[in-house]
């Protein structure tokens, strides 16, 4: 089956085979254009996170007055929730519901919800997660477009002569995007790479320059970049007269206060603003200056801003100056987080938008989408977005909200907040296909959708290209699409206009409603010429980019067989669909003069400063082999054997201030929250800052949620949240004792202070800590790994003098549980440990060497994971590259196959080398 990966909005082609028992064999795609057979780890890890466990199977509710949820037939179950959105409909207005969508939805999902929610209900109370993710570009490609447009593809990667990495890090959050400039790289030395962010990821490997600026003043180094081209006379007169308005305006204001003696460009004013080595910016300002095939890639570091909408369009900024957009090998690029975010975007999925790019604040608009789809009403002004939504629910304005396909008291900011809104609501719906999260605790009524595997649709990825998920596995249990779900509501709250068989009949009315009073251009396909009356514009007219006239009327089979296309899709003479790789090489923009806007860009400080009690600066972000909340990838133990547990990772000077200590638990505090992470120095930040990553939640650790310490700011006009700049503090979390267990089944962790779960192969990890000393070792262990029998296999080693205590629970000479207990953070190998329970029964220097703690033998303990694609460790790689005298990345591939999947490991496999060749001339 030929599909699409879930995750992050690079839309990877995958190849998915059933076998006869049962099961799932992944591979890349080699026909897909947006990942040519790659794929990253947690791509080619998708078989591990299709089992039934913890799924959620049969609809559930819960009474009015609390308890626990119970069994309910789907009628049941649906009835509640649409009597339940009627009622709170008819005694307090449209307004009093929501929505809460996902750009995990496939776009057949986003098109029924967004138009059950803003032409029958009639409020735009409909916002998404990827609201915090996007909608800053989403907002910064109206103001200088005039529509939401990214205008590259993938393949202008490769054709760039200098690419720019804004806030990205590309190498673990797009890997396989970031292998195509690898690659691109390799093959042509000359291109150059600049990598701009507060830290030094793993994406810094590549690059050619690393601009470490201070978290929140890219406006600041981009309105120096606009400044300094200006001076240096690089400029397109001819494009800037005939193509944009405004230029005068946010070159004066990118210039406010920057000039130096007698009016010259004054680069230390900018540097200092960016906390960057004056002749480190000037290089980069000259790379750009002197480089007309420029790409400037940027992700969630720009995005997630009080200032992002700003951030974003100080980047168009340059290129519209320079007029380097709409060609080959060059413009602003957006790299999406979510698998369908940017088809969340077409069907209007946002509080602020209509369906088919169209605008809410556009009295035609809205007149077209309302009569395109018959509906009794339409919304005729924005609704809440993410943040002030649930403020909304907490203030009792919103009283019923059904989220969909997200877990909002994990990822949203002050998630403490949004659980105290929904404790309040009246009527909390969730479809979503697992049972447990940390949003289930509060809803009222669970509805079983289908997950990755089971679906069938649509998604679009970050350079507009449309792909088919699908299904390959059989629904389970009584688990239904989102679409069809949302469908069943409607009808039962007696809307028409919902009777839709199949999600080809949903794309279908999606393609006509995008071509529906979309008057053609020449870049549609017309003649070129405006009709009398024709503004033209995207925002304010009727004619539209977004177009997909080409996929109307495919039938059945034509969707089925449907392959991956750009929008906008227009029609060949013989009837064949035909896609468009880049946008705006006419140059004409869908404002309603034709012409781009520059849009001034004051530099503004992130709403919440630090200070005396809040001294360091808190960024969040992935790691490469999770995702999200981890619902699904929390399943697999090939990715969690990357990264275990949630850290702080801190420079050694704000470590060695704030009285902690590497591999020791800290206490990370805001004025919104706190939570519990593990000390890291890994030499990637820079003083004053420290980072979190976003996946830990409940269900997985005791108290890891970064979501709880996030600072709610958001930017004015996009709505997006700060996750990038929150004041913190980090304080030690004393303990008594650290340790962790293995085990078959799952211990019993009362009375542990601090735990996080490690889903292994055959096993199951916790770290554990704990606050108070342990009196009886023996009693406690038993009561830890469930051995109740008094006679069981259970030798121990105690040294109660060190605060060391290790035990091993075997069973007919198999291991079942161990735990390893001590006073400092225990350096037992987790690797080698796991590695025995895969055999059948352990020999007498495997039990002896599980009570001293290590391998009897070198070579049995291949170290933490490095390659998780190959489980290659880290110890096994050193070790191979002192043996053999290894000295690149591309030798460790050829002797152990690190690195020769998905290559995401590639930037560590070059640090290692670093740092065993480091090691080896310290020990010569």
């Amino acid at each position: 089956m030929r599909t699409t990966c879930p995750y992050c909005g690079v839309g990877c082609g995958v190849r998915a085979t059933r076998s006869a028992d049962g099961r799932i064999v992944i591979a890349g795609d080699e026909d897909h254009p947006a990942n040519r057979g790659r794929l990253c780890v947690k791509g080619s890890a998708l078989a591990e996170t299709t089992g039934l466990e913890g799924r959620l199977l049969h609809p559930k509710m819960r009474a009015c007055g609390g308890g626990a949820l119970h069994a309910a037939s789907w009628s049941e179950a649906l009835d509640a929730v649409a009597s339940g959105f009627r009622r709170v409909i008819e005694q307090h207005g449209p307004d009093a519901v929501a929505f809460y969508v996902s750009g995990q939805l496939l776009t057949e999902d986003y098109y029924v919800a967004n138009k059950l929610m803003k032409g029958y209900i009639g409020s735009a109370n409909i916002d998404t997660n990827s609201r915090l993710c996007m909608s800053s570009s989403v907002a910064g490609h109206k103001r200088a477009f005039g529509e939401d447009l990214v205008p590259l593809c993938y393949e202008d990667l490769e054709l760039a002569d200098l690419i720019v990495l804004v806030g990205s890090n590309t190498a673990w959050c797009h890997p396989v995007l970031f292998q195509r400039i690898v690659k691109a790289k390799a093959a042509r030395p000359a291109l150059q790479v600049v990598v701009i962010d507060p830290r030094r990821t793993a994406t810094c490997e590549l690059a050619d320059l690393h601009l470490p600026l201070a978290s929140g003043t890219d406006v600041w180094l981009f309105n120096g970049l606009l400044a300094f081209l200006a001076d240096r006379g690089v400029a397109d007169a001819t494009f800037i007269n005939d193509h944009t308005v405004g230029h005068a305006q946010a070159l004066e204001v990118a210039r406010s206060g920057t000039q130096g003696v007698q009016g010259a460009f004054d680069l230390e004013h900018y540097a200092g603003r960016c906390n960057v080595d004056p002749q480190t910016l000037l290089a980069f300002y000259r790379m750009y200056a002197r480089t007309e095939r420029v790409i400037t890639v940027y992700s969630m570091g720009v995005n997630q801003s009080s200032a992002g909408t700003d951030k974003v369009n100080s980047i168009i900024n340059c290129h519209l100056q320079t007029g380097r957009i709409g060609k080959p090998g060059m413009g602003p690029f957006s790299f999406t987080g979510q698998p369908n975010a940017m088809g969340g975007r077409e069907v209007g999925g946002l509080a602020n938008m209509l369906a088919a790019h169209m605008e809410l604040d556009n009295p035609r608009h809205r007149s077209l989408v309302q009569g395109f789809w018959g509906s009794p009403t339409i919304a005729d002004r924005p609704g809440l977005k993410a943040v002030e939504l649930f403020e909304a629910i907490e203030a009792g304005r919103v009283k019923a909200i059904w989220i969909m396909c997200t877990n909002p008291v994990v990822s949203m900011p002050d998630s403490n907040q949004v659980k105290r809104a929904l404790q309040r609501c009246e009527l909390v719906v969730s479809s979503d296909c697992m049972e447990h999260t940390d949003t289930h605790a509060f809803a009222h009524v669970l509805l079983p959708a289908l997950g990755w595997g089971e679906k069938n649709g649509t998604v679009t990825n970050s350079e507009r290209r449309i792909s088919r998920q699908r299904p390959l596995l059989d629904a389970p249990g009584e688990g239904r699409p989102d679409w069809q779900i949302v469908c069943d509501v409607a009808r039962r709250m007696g809307y028409a206009g919902f009777d839709f068989a199949h999600p080809f009949d949903v794309f279908d009315e999606h393609a006509r409603l995008s071509a529906w009073g979309n008057v053609p251009h020449e870049r549609d396909g017309g003649n070129g010429t405006r009709e009398e009356g024709d503004d033209g514009g995207g925002a304010n007219g009727a004619s539209r980019v977004f177009n997909l006239t080409g996929l109307i009327g495919l039938g059945r089979a034509g969707y089925d067989a449907l392959q991956p296309v750009q929008w906008p899709v227009r029609t060949f003479d013989d009837g064949t669909p035909r896609g468009t790789e880049r946008l705006l090489s006419d140059l004409r923009f869908s404002h309603p003069d034709g012409k781009a806007r520059f849009i001034a860009t004051a530099p503004r400080s992130p709403v919440y400063a630090i200070d005396c009690d809040y001294p360091l600066t808190l960024n969040t972000g992935r790691v490469r082999d999770q995702w999200h909340t981890m619902s699904r990838t929390g399943k697999s133990a090939t990715l969690a054997s990357h990264v275990a547990e949630a850290f702080v990772d801190m420079h050694p000077d704000d470590a060695s201030r704030s009285g902690v200590r590497e591999g020791e638990l800290a206490r990370v505090s805001t004025r919104w929250g706190s939570m519990l992470a593990r000390v890291q120095m890994g030499g990637g930040m820079s003083r004053g800052s420290v980072f979190v990553p976003i996946h830990w939640n409940d269900q997985v650790a005791s108290d890891a949620r970064v979501g709880a310490v996030v600072n709610p700011a958001v930017c004015p006009v996009s709505g997006e949240p700060e996750f990038k700049h929150t004041p913190v503090r980090i304080e030690p979390f004393e303990c008594a004792w650290y340790g962790f267990t293995l085990s078959r089944a799952e211990p019993a962790l009362e009375g542990i202070a601090y735990w996080t779960r490690i889903q292994g192969k055959a096993n199951v990890r916790y770290e554990l800590a704990g606050r108070e000393p342990i009196g009886d070792y023996g009693d406690w262990a038993r009561r830890l790994l469930g051995v109740d029998d008094p006679n069981a296999d259970l030798p121990e080693y105690i040294d109660r003098h060190a605060g060391v205590y290790r035990a091993v629970h075997v069973r007919e000479g198999r291991i079942e549980s161990c735990v390893f207990i001590s006073a400092r953070p225990e350096s037992s190998s987790r690797a080698w440990l796991a590695g025995l329970f895969a055999k059948d029964a352990l020999d007498a220097d495997e039990r002896l060497g599980l009570l001293v703690g290590e391998p009897l033998f070198s070579g049995a303990d291949t170290g933490p994971t490095v390659c998780a694609c190959f489980g290659v460790g880290r110890t096994t790689i050193c070790a191979a590259i002192r043996e053999q005298g290894l000295t690149s990345a591309a030798q460790i591939t050829a002797s152990l196959k690190a690195g020769s999947n998905c290559g995401s490991c590639l930037p560590e496999l070059k640090k290692l080398l670093a740092e065993t060749e480091s090691t080896t001339l310290v020990a010569s």
